[in-house]
Formats: structure tokens, sequence, C-alpha cells
């Protein structure tokens, strides 16, 4: 294959992804969007009570990736080894999805200690109830699709992706300002339409895939399952170092004051939005990486993923651009506040500085999960996050006072370390790989 066949390829896989991918984030998109109409105090609660929701979220679906790899390396003809894998990565998502849940349910009692304004926390607690049940109809729903990914069928899971949503901005649209006859639910009616429009989404997959599943049993095997967790919880717990670390930076943006944590909300809503296209291509890239694994072909596995890697740099590299152009009209969409709005301008401009960085490291993981190699980039995840963007973080926005400013310029840091070593571990793994 040439490259340019590789990029052609690369396009036609990734963009069913991409728009699968957004489809989760543009649930909160949609509701922050929809529910800073309603207040600043609404919008910083849902901002604080998704710190715990999106990592909960992100923990699962990076475990439900391991099942995409697995499947992308076997013979498509060995459909009983295909299905064995399926009913294995549903039994272990089924049961990952309801210990989320109870973990979001428990953690609502207790947002009062985290540091936040008081009316923050009280429109916060009843939010993360109602999002934290999606969990499970979630893990369902990345069952069917890491399963049809893997099969590099990534139409179905975009098609489903792309009515969910447009469900939970009608929902969000009677359920918040309360249309039709409902009362108006305000930042809760979100929750519920987030809710419904999950619950919706895991049916609808199972209904577009179900030709593929014939045979499907309730049954699994504990050998699958935990050769799945090998790969799985690594790739959940990167997330975890990632997303958690703009988490605890939500947090600490909290302690400055309500505007500030709304106008941290805004860019990082924003940026999640293209983060969340660079992991679809990520995905994509994981099963490029897979199938010449399958294949033993060197030569095209080290062309996939570098033709991968390519593609997010440009791509996130035009999201900057575009950012930095749209940094006063964007915030305008979310909330009418000024203060917040001017807060929310400047973040976008050190979002769209890392925009690059962001999109290698994400890519330089799915390339690296092609490979099965999860443990030390995990390790290289948490220390650029954790031991290196937090702590600098907090120097800069409380030492050195430079506010909320200070901490999102740590992150930046954090992403560009991580995606130098990434891209330097799959040049060499990729040279050095044996294959079975």
């Amino acid at each position: 294959m040439t490259l340019r066949d590789h990029l052609r390829k690369n396009v036609l896989l990734a963009t069913p992804v991409v728009v699968g991918q957004l489809g989760h984030i543009m649930v909160s998109v949609a509701d922050s969007v929809m529910v800073g109409r309603v207040g600043v105090i609404p919008l910083a609660a849902a901002t604080f009570a998704g710190i715990f929701f999106h990592i909960l979220m992100l923990f699962g679906i990076g475990v439900s990736y391991s099942i995409t790899p697995v499947v992308a390396a076997t013979n498509p003809s060995d459909k009983p080894k295909l299905l064995s894998f399926l009913q294995s990565g549903l039994a272990m998502n089924m049961a990952l999805g309801v210990i989320l849940v109870l973990i979001g349910l428990f953690a609502s009692n207790f947002l009062e200690y985290f540091g936040q304004d008081a009316d923050v926390v009280i429109a916060g607690e009843p939010y993360l109830v109602i999002v934290s049940l999606s969990l499970f109809p979630i893990m369902i729903f990345q069952t069917f699709r890491q399963f049809s990914e893997g099969q590099s069928d990534t139409l179905s899971p975009m098609i489903v992706s792309v009515i969910a949503n447009l469900l939970n901005v009608g929902l969000n649209y009677i359920l918040i300002y309360g249309k039709f006859g409902f009362e108006p639910l305000g930042l809760n009616g979100a929750g519920y339409a987030t809710l419904l429009s999950r619950v919706a989404m895991a049916l609808l997959i199972v209904f577009l895939i179900r030709k593929k599943c014939t045979g499907f049993k309730w049954q699994f095997d504990l050998t699958i399952i935990r050769r799945l967790l090998k790969i799985g919880i690594p790739s959940g717990m990167q997330y975890i170092f990632e997303v958690g670390a703009f988490a605890t930076a939500a947090i600490m943006v909290g302690w400055i004051s309500p505007a500030a944590l709304a106008a941290h909300n805004i860019a990082l809503n924003l940026s999640a939005i293209t983060y969340m296209a660079a992991t679809g291509l990520a995905a994509a890239s994981t099963i490029r990486i897979g199938n010449q694994v399958g294949f033993k072909d060197r030569k095209n596995l080290r062309i996939a993923g570098f033709s991968s890697l390519a593609m997010v740099a440009v791509f996130m590299a035009f999201c900057g651009i575009l950012l930095i152009f749209l940094r006063d009209a964007l915030p305008a969409l979310y909330i009418e506040d000024e203060e917040v709005r001017s807060i929310a301008s400047f973040l976008i401009i050190i979002a769209a500085a890392y925009q690059i960085s962001d999109g290698l490291q994400a890519v330089g993981l799915g390339v690296l999960r092609g490979l099965t190699d999860v443990k030390i980039p995990t390790i290289v995840t948490f220390v650029a996050f954790w031991v290196i963007a937090i702590p600098f973080g907090y120097v800069l926005g409380f030492w050195l006072e430079l506010g909320v400013n200070g901490v999102w310029y740590a992150l930046c840091i954090g992403l560009t370390i991580a995606a130098i070593f990434h891209i330097w571990r799959f040049n060499r793994l990729s040279k050095q790989i044996k294959f079975e």
C-alpha cells in the first residue's frame, strides 16, 4: 500500500469513528450550552458534577477499548472466536457499568468537601445522581460499538451516536425549559435528557448490529475477560490520569470563583470537542495497527501509524487556528455573563496552543494500543499529568498568582511531554515487534 492508500483508508475508517466519539462529548456540550442560558450557577454545577461523571465515563470507555484490537487481529471467518470476544466483553462491561454507577452515586454525597461554592454543590448533587445512572447503558453501547469497529464497521455506531445526540437536544429543550406542558427542570432536566438518550443509544446499537451476533449466548470466558482487562485497565487508567488531571484543574479553578469555573467549563467543552475527534482518529489507528499485526506486515504497520499521527497533527492545527479566530464568539453561545466570557476567551487561546500536542498524544496512545502496549504509556501519562502538570499548575496558578491561566499553561506542558514520548515509543516498538 502507498502512503496515499493509507491516508484514504484512515479517512474512510476514522470519519464515522470521529463522529461517534463526538457523540459522547456533544451530549455534554449541548447540556452546557442549554444550561448556560439558565445561569452561571447551573453551568458551574454542571462543570463540577461533570468532573466526576466524565472520569467514570472515560475510564469505562478506556476499558471497553480492549475489545477493538483483539477483534481487529482476529480472522473475520473465525465466528466462534469473535462471538466469544463479544460475549465476554459484554459481561465485563456490564459488571463494570454497575460498579461505575455505584461509584457515581456514592460520590454525589461528598461534593461539599471539595471547597466549591455552596450553591454550586447544592445544584450539582442531584444532577450527578441522574447522569451517573447513564453509565450502565453507555457500557452496553461501548461493547457493541468496539466489537463493530474491530470489524471495521464504523458506520453503525456513528448512526446511533447521531440519533442519540439529536434526541438529547430535543429532550433538553423540553425538560430544561419546560416545553409542551412539562415543568421546567433546569439542570436536572439536562440530566434526565442525558439518561434517556443513552438508554436509547444502547438499544439502538444492539438493534443495528444484531445480524453480526448470530449465535450469541449469555455466557463468558474468564480467560478472555482477563485478557481484555490486561489491555483495558491500563487504557482506562490513561483516561483517568489525563481527564482526572483536567478534573483536578477544574476543582482548583473552582477555588477562585464560580465565574472562573464556568469559564473553565466553556473552554474545556470546546477543547473536549477537538480532543474527542482526536480520540476518534486514535480509535481508528488502533484498528489499523491491529489489522497490520494480524497480517504480520511491519512496513504497512509503521506507515499506518505515522500517517495517523500526521493526519491528527494537521487536523488539530486547523482546529487551533479556528479556536483563535472564534475565541470571542464561541463563549457567547454558552452564556451572557461578560466576566465569564472574558475569562473563557483567553483560555480558548491557551487551548488552541496545545491542540497539536493533545491530538498527537491521543493518537500516540491509539497506535500503541494497537500493539497492545499499554502499561508503559500509562505510566508516562501519570507522570506527565500528575507529577508535572498538576503540581506545576498549582505553582503557576496560586503561588505565582496567574490564576486559571496558570493552571492551563501547566496542562499544556503535560500534554506536550506525553505526546513526545508516545511518538518516540511507537517508532521504537514498531521496529522491534515480533509477530506471533
